[in-house]
């Protein structure tokens, strides 16, 4: 059985991004670039699924792993345990690698397909043990 190191059965894979919901999207987007020195690398509106994504960082996402804020629109409450969203990793192959995981006993949260909004990208989640969240997005 191939080891993590070598990309386990997903094959090479790279960590995106962590995802955390906020009520003040702008307050959060101040707080990163006045707080932490990060810059607003990118900023996304899908009025479809009704929420916003600000993706936050030090360099380059080709090149590093970012924060993405996500703001769903309306009043929302979070707390700790729901404020954390998913860890996402870069595959080549969405497809392959969710049904080489399903096959390997991995549950499947949500089956390989477009993002709602984004038809060009495609996602699928999948469940850790202990319940986490995964996300799998397609990646060059």
């Amino acid at each position: 059985m191939s080891t993590l190191a070598s990309g386990g059965l997903i094959g090479p894979a790279r960590l995106l991004h962590a995802m955390l919901r906020v009520r003040d999207l702008q307050r959060s987007i101040d707080f990163y670039v006045e707080k932490l020195g990060m810059r607003l690398l990118r900023r996304q509106e899908f009025p479809e699924g009704q929420f916003t994504l600000a993706f936050m960082g030090y360099g380059d996402e080709d090149l590093q792993t970012v924060i993405e804020l996500t703001h769903n629109w309306g009043d929302h409450e979070y707390s700790h345990g729901t404020g954390f969203g998913h860890v996402a990793l870069g595959v080549t192959d969405v497809y392959g690698a969710a049904r080489a995981l399903a096959d390997a006993g991995v549950r499947i949260l949500r089956a390989a397909g477009p993002l709602k909004g984004d038809p060009s990208e495609i996602i699928a989640f999948l469940e850790d043990p202990d319940g986490y969240r995964i996300e799998l997005v397609g990646a060059a």
